[in-house]
């Protein structure tokens, strides 16, 4: 009943930060490049997570700037899981998102002014020419985030990973950066409407260069950042 009362009392504050924040960011970018805009987005994201109850703590090294490009790969816990990612890493970052969240009214078109790309993932060729568009912007010093398990859990649990971001990073020699998100899970699940409030924590683990992973075939460096990802989870709960 406690969060039934709680969620109804926080989603429309949660909404009507999400609408004003997102209108903001969209006019702006207007007049400046999102590659200058992380700052807003940092506040933005931030701000989103405190409307919805929820406090977000920042653990491990985050990676510098003018060490881009870098592809953030992370657990995909929750819907909070990108403002987690935009409110603590301190560049620009895009991403790749499933097709259909580009035809969400306000969500679709933050996205595409903030220069995510989007990817059907039952439609090989669509799919495969999406991954090289995000591969030609890594190319250019553009950084991402991606989740390898393509959706949020059910349970909780990390699950399997697929191949396209480890494609990525073996085209790209791009850094990749393991990051832990816990908490998310939790405070909003996916099959369940109400939040519960909380600290929501990120975790960025050790960089891997291509020079660390260059040697490695596709499965085996998807089954090495699984480990690193999975480390970073069973420390934190350890810790706790």
């Amino acid at each position: 009943m406690f969060r039934t009362i709680i969620s109804i009392l926080l989603w429309p504050f949660a909404i009507m930060v999400f609408v004003l924040g997102a209108f903001i960011y969209i006019l702006l970018t207007f007049i400046f490049k999102p590659t200058q805009l992380y700052p807003a987005a940092n506040i933005i994201c931030r701000l989103m997570l405190f409307a919805g109850g929820q406090w977000l703590r920042v653990e491990g090294q985050r990676p510098q700037k003018d060490g881009q490009p870098y592809l953030y790969l992370f657990n995909h816990e929750s819907l909070m899981d990108a403002f987690m990612l935009g409110g603590a890493v301190k560049h620009y970052i895009t991403a790749v998102g499933a097709e259909y969240q580009f035809s969400y009214p306000i969500w679709g078109t933050l996205a595409k002014r903030h220069g995510a790309i989007s990817i059907k993932r039952d439609k090989l060729k669509k799919a495969i020419h999406s991954l090289d568009k995000a591969e030609e912007a890594i190319r250019k010093g553009i950084s991402f985030i991606i989740s390898p398990e393509g959706t949020r859990t059910l349970s909780g649990q990390l699950g399997e990973f697929k191949k396209g971001p480890f494609h990525i990073a073996l085209n790209t020699s791009v850094t990749i950066v393991p990051v832990a998100l816990m908490g998310a899970y939790e405070a909003k699940k996916k099959t369940d409407w109400r939040l519960s409030p909380g600290i929501l924590t990120i975790c960025f683990g050790e960089p891997v260069t291509s020079e660390q992973y260059k040697s490695m075939d596709i499965d085996i460096l998807r089954a090495h950042i699984r480990e690193k990802i999975q480390q970073l989870i069973d420390n934190n709960r350890k810790g706790k």
